[in-house]
């Protein structure tokens, strides 16, 4: 079995990864999985209205989650920084997307990124995994394998390796109301 074959058992069964994106390490567990969801924020000591970003390997499976997705958003957004370091917020259907995931809000953070290896992981399992970065909350953002905090690496059920070739964080930008706001500026960018 190899990294991305046991990478999918584990997070199918509940349990908690640590893998390499174009940014950063994420940290996830299928974004159906409540019992895991909650075993996630426990672990990275999270606060529970902090919403996490969901990584998807497409555009159809996104469509699931939010409520809709505008045709401009889609355009230049989307289709232009995609696969990449851009995470996109808009609005959700709260009755597909857990709580915890949107912060208490209804709002989700959404992603395609730009890694090979999470790609396959998130196509073989079929559905968005939660992608925030894997550190204990507050704590430095881990770019290399070498940055990963040993004890949070003990506290998951697997670590895929990789490595992540931008070393910055992703661009937020909310897209849930009438007027965008960027929220974070990181690898991307952009010229509203």
């Amino acid at each position: 079995m190899n990294d991305i074959e046991k990478a999918v058992k584990i997070l199918n069964q509940g349990g908690i990864i640590i893998f390499p994106t174009d940014t950063a390490f994420g940290i996830g567990c299928r974004v159906d999985r409540e019992d895991a969801i909650k075993k996630l924020f426990a672990i990275r000591k999270r606060p529970r209205d902090q919403a996490v970003p969901v990584l998807f390997d497409n555009k159809e499976t996104i469509k699931k989650f939010v409520t809709e997705i505008p045709s401009d958003v889609e355009e230049k957004l989307m289709d232009r920084y995609w696969p990449g370091a851009l995470t996109i917020v808009m609005s959700c259907l709260t009755d597909r997307v857990p709580v915890l995931v949107r912060g208490g809000g209804k709002n989700i953070g959404v992603r395609i990124p730009d890694n090979e290896t999470i790609l396959s992981i998130i196509k073989k399992t079929g559905t968005g995994i939660l992608g925030p970065s894997a550190n204990f909350h507050g704590e430095a953002t881990p770019y290399a394998f070498e940055d990963l905090n040993p004890e949070l690496v003990g506290l998951v059920d697997y670590v895929v390796p990789g490595e992540c070739k931008l070393k910055n964080a992703s661009t937020v930008i909310d897209c849930s109301g009438n007027e965008w706001q960027i929220i974070r500026e990181g690898a991307i960018k952009l010229n509203l």
